[in-house]
């Protein structure tokens, strides 16, 4: 081996030097190590047949030993803060560096050193890969943690077609790891037909056979449309699971599954690597599934907190970074909004988590590399999720320079690289608009404008503020605030209304409830509150259930999950946003206030008096798909018209957009043989704090429409120009 390694890789006895980047050849230009047949020449050229080899990293059969350097225990990159095991990125492409993208010459700036070895990138990893057809510009097999599943949590998922040990609970080895090879299904459920579902939902958002064009270059309608699938796909899977018995061997992480089903099926965009921007991804925008930034081309890596690529500048590849990931699991130092001290990888052994100094290789040398390029990198910050404690959400805050880079002791006593990066001038608040909204919380820092802190005067479970930056108006018309909604009489059901007996609340899969056979065997949302699908109809838990108020089929009835704002717009009066993230699917309000007749509609809708009414007779055309399993061309109308003119709640400042981020949900509880209509309000997609809340408003009869039609001013490149 000595003549493969070269004489000066060989350590001596007794001592190893850990620190080193070795110059190892390629194992195509070794000589094999097991012996040659017989009747073969001991060294001869290598061929496929019948040469045999080793992987370096093993499995060692017989009389084989494990060969330096690979008996020393490969650090792993930077892992996911959750469940710190061996992350290896996407491949990088060689010579790629992006659409439109031009390559700074290196400038001397304050570095530790100034790396002369140049290493593989991230391609090299010690074993050949054979790039499947499946995923032709990045991937290799999908490797699934298979150590149960929590909702709330991302734990890594490695893109790779190593199996690696995760020792994070407590040093015991956890169970073995499910290679999902091309165009192989994840284990499906025996009464879903997953392939079905996907292929459903493919089909409804017009994501059928995506070229590589729209694969390789996205935009923000395409990445909103692969965001939208990836988050009902999980949901349906997440309820296929739920209740379920756990199967040994089988994963319980439905965002894995769903982001390896469809990356499978082609349904991605960004997939090129790129130094930069992503088309389609703007600042601000947030992630809950590592699996997503995977999906749009964000973050390649969904365990990995470095992403590079690989980049023939002369004769040699050299790795550059394009985004970082800083969620809390190094020693980073985030605290300033346009300034990152971030940690470099590696440092901690696999198995035993021995802690060690980290190496310039993989990520640090692309991150080093970076710094003399000075070439931009996009950081994305995870950071608690407020409305979940074991959560996380990822922030995309924008591209950042890597300014300088040191070595120090890190907590451990060992070495630990430092890099300095610092935000691009110019772009839009994210992370520092985070950071103020904690201290409008804490009481560290007041919000400005504020005229009202609590509007709802202590009715709602969490306050909300009246806020007006814009103008001096003091705030809007005087009216009563209500949370809930108010019939003068409820609506008459036809057979009596069986009500559930669950004392502890209705559980998945237990078909003798009778709320959950009223919502076709399955509980509409999940553990987290989050609406699996968009059916016409949810039947809620009534006032005559056994169910306690914490309910999974009490969603809508427990109050505000979110702390939300009234603030008055620049040009369309007041309106809604919310301080919190909110998470695809989740509830946000229901609509309150008084129903009313329908006669008593026309003469509101003549007089044109009543600008705070909902009106659930218009027709809502379907947003591109999101009615889920549903065939109709439009939502089914129905009777009840809530007018919020003298009482209501917040959702009578929610303003009406031709691309909106909220839908409308009926939902029926009903008490013996009395039934009771509500409007709850659930986020399409993912909503960053600050974005205001709209709904689509509908459309009226075409014989009403000229009395009530409005000029719309929502901007988006949809708009129809009017609303009613």
């Amino acid at each position: 081996m000595e003549q493969g390694l070269g004489s000066e890789s060989v350590p001596t006895s007794g001592y190893i030097d850990k620190s080193r980047v070795l110059n190892v050849r390629p194992l195509r230009c070794l000589v094999p190590i097991f012996p040659s047949s017989p009747g073969t020449p001991a060294f001869s050229t290598p061929q496929a047949s019948p040469f045999m080899c080793v992987p370096p990293t093993g499995p060692f059969p017989p009389g084989v030993a494990p060969f330096y350097p690979f008996f020393v225990s490969n650090e792993s990159q930077r892992p996911n803060e959750q469940n710190p095991q061996t992350p290896i990125a996407i491949p990088s492409q060689a010579g790629n560096y992006g659409i439109n993208n031009t390559i700074p010459a290196p400038v001397p700036l304050n570095s530790f050193r100034t790396p002369t070895t140049q290493v593989p990138s991230q391609r090299s990893r010690g074993r050949p890969r054979k790039k499947p057809e499946a995923f032709q510009s990045q991937q290799e097999s999908l490797v699934v943690d298979e150590d149960g599943y929590s909702d709330s949590q991302n734990t890594p998922f490695s893109m790779n077609d190593a199996d690696v040990e995760d020792t994070s609970n407590g040093g015991r080895p956890k169970r073995s790891r499910k290679k999902i090879k091309n165009n192989q299904h994840v284990r499906p459920t025996p009464d879903v037909d997953t392939d079905s579902i996907v292929n459903s939902l493919v089909t409804q958002f017009n994501l059928t056979g995506l070229d590589m064009v729209k694969q390789t270059d996205g935009d923000k309608e395409l990445v909103g449309r692969i965001l939208l699938v990836f988050d009902l796909f999980r949901r349906r899977m997440s309820q296929n699971e739920d209740g379920k018995e756990p199967t040994p061997g089988a994963t319980r992480r439905p965002d894995l599954k769903a982001g390896a089903i469809l990356m499978t099926k082609g349904i991605r965009t960004n997939s090129k690597k790129r130094v930069g921007s992503v088309p389609g991804v703007e600042v601000g925008d947030i992630f809950f599934f590592r699996m997503e930034m995977c999906l749009v081309g964000l973050h390649s890596p969904s365990m990995s907190g470095i992403d590079y690529m690989g980049v023939k500048l002369t004769i040699d590849e050299e790795p550059l970074a394009v985004s970082i990931v800083s969620s809390g699991g190094y020693e980073d130092d985030g605290e300033d909004g346009d300034v990152l001290i971030y940690s470099g990888q590696g440092g901690v052994q696999r198995r035993d988590k021995q802690v060690m100094d980290q190496k310039l290789e993989r990520g640090n040398l692309a991150l080093e590399k970076s710094l003399h390029r000075t070439n931009e990198v996009r950081v994305i910050r995870g950071l608690k999720e407020s409305a979940n404690s074991t959560g996380k959400v990822y922030v995309y805050d924008g591209l950042y320079r890597i300014q300088e880079s040191w070595v120090e002791k890190g907590k451990s006593g060992c070495n630990v690289f430092k890099y300095k990066l610092v935000r691009v001038p110019g772009q839009p608040e994210a992370f520092t608009m985070w950071k103020l909204i904690q201290q409008w919380k804490d009481g560290v820092t007041s919000r400005n404008g504020v005229i009202l802190p609590d509007l709802t005067s202590g009715a709602e479970c969490l306050p909300v503020s009246l806020v007006n930056d814009v103008d001096d108006e003091k705030g809007p018309a005087y009216f009563t605030y209500v949370p809930n909604v108010k019939y003068s009489k409820p609506f008459a059901s036809p057979k009596p209304s069986l009500s559930c007996t669950c004392l502890g609340g209705c559980q998945p899969g237990d078909s003798n409830c009778p709320c959950i056979q009223k919502n076709g065997g399955s509980l509409p949302h999940s553990s987290l509150g989050a609406l699996i699908c968009y059916d016409s109809l949810v039947h809620e838990c009534g006032s005559s259930c056994s169910c306690p108020p914490n309910c999974r089929n009490r969603v809508s009835q427990t109050g505000l999950k979110v702390r939300l704002e009234v603030f008055k717009t620049k040009d369309k009066g007041w309106g809604l946003r919310s301080w919190d993230p909110i998470r695809g699917g989740s509830f946000i309000c229901e609509y309150a206030g008084e129903v009313i007749d329908t006669s008593v509609l026309e003469k509101v809708g003549s007089d044109n008096e009543d600008n705070y009414i909902f009106d659930a007779t218009r027709t809502y055309e379907p947003l591109e798909g999101v009615r889920g399993d549903s065939n109709e061309s439009a939502k089914v109308p129905f009777p009840l018209v809530i007018s919020a003119k003298t009482n209501g709640n917040v959702a009578r400042f929610m303003n009406h957009s031709c691309s909106p981020n909220v839908f409308w949900q009926p939902v029926l509880r009903e008490n013996n043989m009395e039934s009771y209509l509500h409007i709850a309000f659930y986020a399409i997609r993912h909503i960053p704090p600050m974005q205001e809340l709209t709904y689509d408003y509908g459309i009226v009869q075409p014989d009403k429409a000229d009395q009530r039609r409005k000029n719309c001013l929502c901007g988006s490149l949809k708009c129809r120009g009017y609303f009613y």
